[in-house]
């Protein structure tokens, strides 16, 4: 529930408190400072269990500095809710309030619980006037502040499996690298199972055991724990699944793993047209927009359910259309009625897709499908459709004519 104007304004005037953070503007490095509060918001180190509040347009004695409130600013503000650089994604709501005779806009951010939560590969925290790279200590508290009871299903423990199940090379020397700052990396002195799990891919440093998000993430044969977590890729001479099989191949491994070779196997039977005739140099077109079915895919493993099914996601590639599903219905706010307006989105998956992020597969967030559907259309090939029940999402991309 929003803040009231009179509990706006006694947090305004309280200059020693931690909760709050004041800018003038959200101009030059404010952008990146202000990403920073939100994170150390996001942290709450200090345990408050209250939203923190960023204000936009106020002085550090807590008067207004006449900044104009304008549209572009809040959609800006909104941004960083969504651009992917803090990751767990915050939970953040932005509004315009007219406080002491001006306008600000009002940043309002709630204790995540999933941290630690960090803004450009590093955790920031906030205790008294100091916002700060977390430490060692500082990052050990946040790990164990988890709500384990309220996680999403990715951080959930995998009892069978062992700390051995993971790849400490790939944690290393590649996800490591990929995730946090340089710098960070380089005055890191946790130890190996204290850096698993401020990355959520074991439960804690005294319980070793992975999550699903660390199997899917490094593990050495994730599929042995999650017999569903592959990608069943078939390509059919006809239009239906009574037709002959020209190539099927069943995609194991990790999530970056499946997709890399899912990519590869789309991308061998995407067949490019060469137009000489029609134009003073020749044309190349596609039956399908690479970029389409890229975010398609994305989409069906990022937001698929890995509780309760061991259905895998199937794409089956037609001679006139391409169906990809993904096991699951909507979640959260996603409804098969508002299923891919725009706006609307929520994640089953959170931490995944912070992996998705982390490795480049995932640009922004939420725009997945707007991107599919423009680059159907700048192709010419029809609009996607999509097949919605509370068990599985159908998206079907037709051929090019």
């Amino acid at each position: 529930m929003p803040f009231s104007d009179n509990e706006l304004l006694a947090l305004l005037e309280d200059l020693e408190s931690d909760r709050i953070e004041r800018k003038q503007s959200f101009k030059g490095d404010v952008r990146k400072k202000a990403r920073e509060a939100v994170c150390a918001f996001a942290n709450d180190l200090p345990n408050h269990n209250q939203e923190g509040v960023l204000f936009i347009g106020a002085n550090d004695d807590g008067t207004a500095s006449q900044e104009p409130i304008t549209d572009e600013l809040l959609r800006a503000l909104a941004d960083m809710k969504t651009d992917g650089n803090i990751l767990p994604l915050p939970a953040l709501s932005v509004e315009k309030r007219h406080l002491k005779g001006a306008d600000m806009a009002v940043v309002t951010v709630k204790p995540s619980d999933m941290p630690p939560v960090k803004y450009d590969g590093r955790i920031w925290v906030r205790t008294g006037p100091r916002r700060a790279i977390a430490n060692a200590q500082e990052e050990r508290i946040l790990i164990e502040k988890r709500r384990y009871k309220n996680l999403p299903f990715d951080l959930y423990p995998i009892p069978i499996a062992t700390l051995d199940d993971l790849s400490r090379l790939i944690f290393e020397q590649t996800f490591l690298p990929t995730a946090f700052a340089s710098d960070v990396l380089a005055a890191n002195h946790r130890s190996y199972e204290e850096r698993l799990a401020s990355c959520k891919m074991i439960v804690s440093p005294s319980d070793t055991t992975p999550t699903l998000l660390g199997l899917l993430t490094l593990g050495k044969s994730p599929q042995d724990f999650l017999p569903g977590a592959y990608i069943q890729f078939l390509r059919l001479q006809g239009t239906d699944l009574a037709a002959p099989v020209v190539d099927e191949a069943s995609i194991n491994g990790t999530l970056v793993e499946m997709l890399r070779q899912a990519e590869a196997k789309l991308a061998t039977h995407n067949r490019i047209s060469i137009d000489i005739t029609s134009a003073p140099t020749h044309q190349k077109s596609v039956d399908y927009p690479p970029a389409a079915l890229q975010q398609i895919l994305y989409n069906a493993v990022l937001h698929r359910s890995y509780e309760g099914t061991n259905a895998p996601i199937r794409v089956y590639w037609f001679d006139d259309r391409i169906e990809i599903n993904s096991p699951g219905g909507p979640y959260g706010n996603v409804t098969p009625s508002n299923f891919a307006q725009p706006g609307i989105t929520d994640y089953r998956n959170p931490n995944i897709a912070d992996v998705l992020k982390t490795y480049g597969f995932i640009q922004a967030f939420g725009r997945g499908i707007a991107v599919a559907q423009a680059e159907m259309h700048k192709n010419g090939n029809p609009k996607i459709e999509f097949e919605v029940n509370q068990n599985v999402v159908s998206s079907v991309l037709r051929k090019k004519p």
